[in-house]
């Protein structure tokens, strides 16, 4: 009997000591052994042969190391201001010059009505499905992109920082969901591919995946424009918090999401986690969509929306073609996190988010 339960003892620990999750530092009548809960109530009523042969057990090297304590540097935000912003939602159709001219008109009563910052949606100039992509793909690193230059001079002609949504890039074989971001003198400032790719299954609801043509970028993009110091995100990007943390700890203002929800997930997640992404970090989120088309083969959920570092919606439209105009104050930001200190009260000596792209 006793042999028995010394060899299930040490099947026990052999699993354990294979998953780091479990390992919890537990000092009690092990004399300084390691021992997961688990293991340590059943060290407890274990006959002393078994506790002997367990003494020996020890987390892997890699479960051992220690965690630094050191609190990340957290780069102060750019000198507050306040900004009127205009999300354009506008209805996407097949033929790429009538989305070309629609989004310049867009952004142009936007700029006439007093917006500054002006977003348009995810993938603007052309269907969002796979089979769209690579016909619409234009090659901005080589110059060849009606769609970018259009916005170069819609956002110079009319005096705005564009973050222009976004389009299929084409680039050394390669196709990316990629925004462009203007500043007011129609400047590139910036370009950002999305992240990570939209590949969902959801049976009965919605199978889209979005690798099946697309590579994901792989980079951040925090940019200093005439309005603010905004971060991007493209639609997917927005389920992931670690993006978001990575860019407030940069000083980031505002983060717009380009995107598309559909009317699965838009239901569902859309306004949710744009409100858990501006409180975690105590910023503003701007999201644009594309206006619901239920002719589509892919159906926008719309809804696009401003929200402000306290998780309140400033301004929001919903399914049809329009344009929400709001002003933020950006004092907001200060104000908030003054208020409600999180970043100085992380436990870094706990946990740790590391920035990969600047080692």
């Amino acid at each position: 009997m006793l042999v028995s339960r010394l060899r299930f003892t040490q099947q026990i620990a052999s699993r354990f000591v294979r998953s780091p999750a479990f390992w919890q530092a537990s000092r009690a009548k092990s004399g300084g052994t390691l021992r997961t809960p688990f293991l340590a109530s059943f060290l407890d009523t274990a006959p002393k042969a078994s506790c002997t042969a367990l003494k020996h057990v020890r987390p892997l090297p890699c479960q051992a190391k220690a965690m630094s304590s050191e609190a990340p540097k957290q780069i102060s935000t750019p000198k507050a201001q306040k900004v009127n912003i205009a999300l354009c939602q506008i209805a996407v159709s097949e033929d790429k010059d009538k989305n070309i001219q629609t989004a310049k008109a867009a952004i142009q009563e936007a700029a006439q009505a007093g917006a500054k910052l002006v977003v348009l949606p995810e993938m603007w100039n052309c269907p969002y499905s796979n089979e769209s992509f690579p016909k619409y793909a234009e090659n901005i690193d080589a110059g060849f992109s009606p769609s970018v230059s259009a916005m170069s001079s819609a956002a110079r002609e009319n005096g705005v920082t564009l973050v222009a949504g976004s389009i299929p890039e084409s680039s050394n074989g390669k196709l990316y969901n990629t925004c462009c971001i203007f500043d007011d003198q129609g400047k590139l400032l910036a370009k950002h591919r999305k992240v990570h790719l939209f590949d969902i299954d959801i049976p009965g609801k919605i199978t889209f995946k979005e690798s099946e043509t697309l590579t994901q970028g792989d980079d951040f993009t925090v940019v200093d424009t005439p309005a603010c110091r905004v971060g991007i995100g493209i639609c997917y990007d927005l389920r992931f918090p670690e993006l978001a943390m990575v860019y407030a700890q940069r000083g980031v203002q505002l983060i717009v999401y380009p995107g598309a929800f559909n009317m699965t997930t838009g239901p569902a997640h859309w306004e949710l986690l744009q409100k858990a992404r501006a409180v975690d970090n105590q910023l503003f989120i701007a999201t644009c969509s594309p206006a619901r088309n239920q002719g589509a083969g892919y159906t926008a959920w719309g809804h696009s929306m401003i929200i402000d570092p306290f998780a309140a919606i400033v301004a929001q439209t919903q399914e049809l073609a329009g344009t929400v105009h709001a002003e933020i104050d950006f004092a907001q930001v200060n104000e908030r996190r003054q208020n409600m200190p999180m970043f100085k009260q992380k436990r870094f000596d706990l946990y740790a988010l590391i920035d990969k792209t600047l080692s």
